[in-house]
């Protein structure tokens, strides 16, 4: 930038300068880097009393109706039955104490019989892994305003 250029630039124009610079390069930064996770396990667990508080007619909710998993990042469901009563998911059942893992390898919508679920059913959408630079920002902004956390 030429010296005449400089001077003509106001404390306003190096403000928004000083702004968007480091938004650029977070932008940039969220397109280009991998997505990684710790674990590729999304763990949820069925605690203890829910059939008996069901039973007794409370909506006891602890599972969401729809679960959102990603593949190559969250990709594996893990379900843990802490309950005193075997729990039904899809074919499988849970006595209490049991863990089931569930690893998905095709981004699809998927639909379960779940006695753990208020409704009785439960949607799992596996969602394709996020490759290209837009997808990956994609990603990163909806699943930022789904929980709050960046990844």
């Amino acid at each position: 930038m030429s010296e005449a250029a400089r001077r003509r630039l106001s404390p306003r124009h190096w403000a928004l300068l000083a702004i968007a610079l480091p938004a650029g390069a977070g932008l940039a930064w969220a397109a280009f880097t991998p997505i990684r996770a710790p674990s590729r396990d999304q763990l949820f667990e069925i605690p203890q009393g829910t059939w008996a508080r069901r039973m007794a007619g409370s909506k006891v909710e602890i599972l969401p109706a729809e679960l959102r998993l990603t593949l190559g990042v969250r990709d594996v469901l893990v379900l843990h039955n802490l309950d005193d009563v075997p729990q039904q998911f899809g074919p499988i059942l849970l006595m209490p104490g049991q863990s089931f893992r569930l690893p998905f390898a095709m981004a699809a919508s998927y639909q379960f019989a779940c006695t753990a679920h208020v409704s009785g059913q439960m949607s799992i959408v596996v969602e394709p892994n996020p490759a290209s630079p837009w997808a990956r920002l994609r990603w990163r902004i909806s699943t930022f305003l789904r929980s709050g956390r960046w990844s």
